[in-house]
């Protein structure tokens, strides 16, 4: 069976200002990837069926169903729902942003698997971030290096992007005698869970920090031309060119969770900007050299970041430092090559299958070999054992519980709004991950119960307390 019966425990184009996709988002409408061809002679009709669950989004072909030739067989990918209880449908593919528990398909039949493909911010969907939510699922495609699938270096097209050659310290410098401060900030995308903003407004009171977006602003764009969201995102030249003169870039993410990494990490980067990074724990796994970024958790406050960013500011020798991974040989990291030289997608590289169309043929191989062995199994009566089934980790996706940016929870008033929706949103979210297993393990198949087990789950937690 796919899944144990045991169990341990909104989708945008935002741009550089906000959450961005990433720069192989044009798969959605991207030409059908038929594979790298095979020897299965099978006949469509003979084919296991994938289907994309999510079908308002992918599949990425033209048409509702795709035949695809993959490594170890061919399999036929649709978004018809219509053959959601085939026998030969034998996986669902899910896309995390709108994979809902109570929306879930039931009963879950026990011949299909479910897959996940989920590359977005864990704020979409905090059901997977909770074991249970995740063990709901077979096969993951996540930011986790741990995932089947890792799509952990997604934003990253490869190690040419970090050495494009830095705005020269000279310019910088009368950058700032114009009167611009020496860090950036640059969001519209305002109450996260990561509480981003109440960081920055603390270390507003010790730094200059010119913010141009919606979130703290305090400063126009010099330009018609920037300050038209339609043009000054993604990679508008001009865009470019006036954030790469700043020295430094407040680089947090919308989430914390390891391996969650996006464009505020590598864009700046790329630019030269020094990136003031928080986000992933194990971000330092992943980095060109030991002194490319400054993580903002390595300080005990703002007041004491906010000194050493000054530090820099004012002493060029020390501050170029952190830009020596431009220079040629300066990409030490051999995890980091290995990695980028080892992964099956590329990033805007056509010569290479993109990130889903790799999933794809991953599940499809893995289906192909399933069905095999399975029949194997039929043919031996029994004498060599059934396939058993892959079951999802808490570490394909788990992420822990949101904290305040700055100060903790015990000083925030119950009023606050970051914690009254984010906190609420994690904690509800693995109420309904045990939810949708137990009506699973109990073989429902009517999912308007589903908020008759979350008040049973609730029921059951207020007794324990």
């Amino acid at each position: 069976e796919p899944l144990p019966r045991r169990t341990d425990g909104p989708c945008g184009t935002e741009g550089w200002a906000q959450d961005a996709v990433p720069p192989g988002a044009a798969f959605v409408a991207a030409a059908s990837y038929r594979g790298p061809g095979n020897n299965d002679t099978r006949s469509n009709k003979a084919l296991p069926i994938l289907l994309w669950w999510s079908g308002s989004l992918f599949p990425h072909f033209p048409g509702d169903t795709e035949r695809i030739d993959c490594p170890r067989g061919s399999c036929l990918v649709t978004r018809s729902r219509r053959v959601a209880r085939h026998r030969r449908t034998k996986a669902l593919i899910f896309y995390g942003t709108d994979f809902r528990a109570y929306e879930a398909p039931l009963p879950r039949l026990p011949h299909q698997t479910w897959a996940l493909f989920h590359e977005e911010s864990p704020m979409n969907n905090y059901v997977l971030s909770h074991s249970p939510g995740i063990r709901l699922f077979n096969y993951t495609a996540t930011f986790r290096r741990e995932s089947d699938y890792p799509l952990t270096l997604q934003w990253l097209p490869g190690p040419g992007y970090l050495r494009a050659p830095a705005v020269p310290l000279a310019e910088k410098d009368a950058w700032r005698r114009k009167g611009y401060g020496p860090v950036l900030y640059m969001q519209s995308h305002c109450d996260v869970p990561s509480d981003r903003d109440r960081y920055v407004r603390e270390l507003m009171k010790y730094i200059q920090v010119d913010s141009y977006g919606k979130c703290l602003h305090n400063r126009e764009l010099p330009s018609e031309r920037l300050r038209d969201t339609s043009t000054a995102t993604m990679e508008d030249s001009e865009f470019m060119t006036f954030i790469a003169r700043y020295k430094f870039h407040l680089a947090l993410e919308n989430a914390i969770c390891a391996d969650y990494m996006t464009e505020k990490l590598w864009r700046p980067m790329h630019l030269g900007a020094v990136p003031v990074y928080r986000g992933s724990p194990a971000v330092r796994d992943w980095m060109p050299n030991n002194l490319s970024i400054i993580l903002i958790d390595d300080f005990d406050s703002p007041r004491e970041l906010a000194k050493y960013l000054d530090f820099l500011d004012k002493n060029g020798e020390e501050y170029l430092k952190y830009l020596e991974y431009k220079d040629v040989g300066g990409i030490k990291n051999h995890f980091l090559l290995e990695s980028l030289e080892k992964r099956e997608w590329g990033v805007n590289d056509m010569t290479l299958p993109n990130y889903l169309n790799g999933f794809e043929c991953f599940i499809c191989d893995k289906e192909n070999t399933r069905l095999k062995k399975e029949q194997e199994h039929k043919k031996s009566r029994g004498k060599i054992p059934a396939p058993r089934p892959h079951i999802a980790q808490f570490k394909h996706m788990g992420c822990p519980m949101p904290t305040p940016g700055f100060g903790s929870v015990e000083d925030l008033s119950d009023r606050d709004s970051w914690k009254e929706m984010w906190l609420q949103d994690y904690w509800q979210s693995l109420d309904q991950g045990e939810a949708l297993t137990a009506m699973i393990h109990r073989n429902e198949s009517h999912q308007g119960r589903f908020w008759d087990y979350m008040h049973e789950i609730f029921l059951k937690r207020t007794r324990q307390h």
